[in-house]
């Protein structure tokens, strides 16, 4: 396969798709503002996820349970603002589409019209396939998502590693290929061995993005918070930090902080 980077004006779902046929990872993070968003678009980052995620690093809840479908759309709006090449995909949050397929076409909708956003992820398999067969004949583009699902956490019970045993891992493989026959244009695996999200990329046509799901998947996706370095309480072994911004925001508000007490801060120079 090819491994040259083709130069993408504006990420689409066929980019993505085009990516995985010429060999090339896709690169994803996530965002929940104008400022964030704006700054991972310019650095070249192929998609943004706008993920349910924003209920424990923006609010400070312990799951991802509690963040409503307004609150999705609040930062998703502020997202889509700020970006001008990547894909932006906004996670259908935890209520707003398990039980009821038109309910979860309503929700989709929802983020689609008044986020702009390009695409909704939900997780699971086929206990949610007539939500996304709702959501797929709408015209509007999903994401899925397998392997540890933080909506289910109450089932699992734990954030452990998912799909080690032969029956799960069956399981998940058959879900995959599920998502894909059902026209899903990607799936994101999280936690699971190495070994079986590799067979799943090359198993599936869509691209495969995984979270600690080892290198053989077709991208990769974090959180931003993690990977700056931001959440210095969160230390898995997928996580590869890119800066300690924990410890040098810290620093740097402690020495405004000194600053204004010294009275050092404005100085002559800082004033009108």
């Amino acid at each position: 396969m090819s491994t040259a980077k083709k130069d993408y004006k504006r990420i689409t779902t066929k980019s993505l798709i085009d990516m995985k046929v010429n060999g090339e990872k896709i690169s994803m993070l996530t965002a929940y503002d104008f400022t964030m968003a704006k700054i991972v678009d310019t650095a070249g980052v192929d998609v943004i996820l706008v993920g349910d995620s924003a209920s424990n690093v923006m609010a400070g809840h312990e799951t991802t349970l509690p963040i409503t479908l307004d609150q999705m759309i609040y930062h998703a709006s502020s997202v889509v603002r700020a970006i001008e090449r990547a894909l932006v995909v906004v996670d259908l949050p935890f209520g707003s589409y398990q039980s009821d397929p038109k309910e979860a076409l309503r929700s989709a909708i929802r983020i689609m019209k008044e986020s702009g956003g390009h695409a909704v992820k939900l997780e699971g398999g086929s206990e949610i396939k007539e939500s996304i067969k709702r959501i797929l004949n709408a015209g509007i583009p999903v994401m899925g998502h397998l392997g540890l699902t933080p909506q289910s956490i109450y089932k699992f019970g734990t954030y452990t590693v998912r799909a080690k045993e032969e029956a799960e891992a069956e399981q998940l493989i058959e879900d995959a290929k599920l998502l894909e026959k059902l026209g899903c244009f990607a799936l994101v695996l999280e936690k699971i061995p190495a070994a079986l999200a590799e067979k799943v990329a090359k198993t599936i046509s869509i691209p495969v993005i995984g979270i600690g799901a080892g290198g053989g998947v077709d991208g990769q996706v974090l959180v931003i918070h993690d990977m700056l370095g931001m959440n210095n309480e969160f230390s898995p072994r997928f996580l590869r930090r890119y800066l300690d911004l924990y410890e040098q925001m810290t620093k740097a508000i402690g020495n405004y902080v000194a600053d204004v007490k010294s009275k050092d801060f404005p100085n002559s120079s800082e004033q009108y």
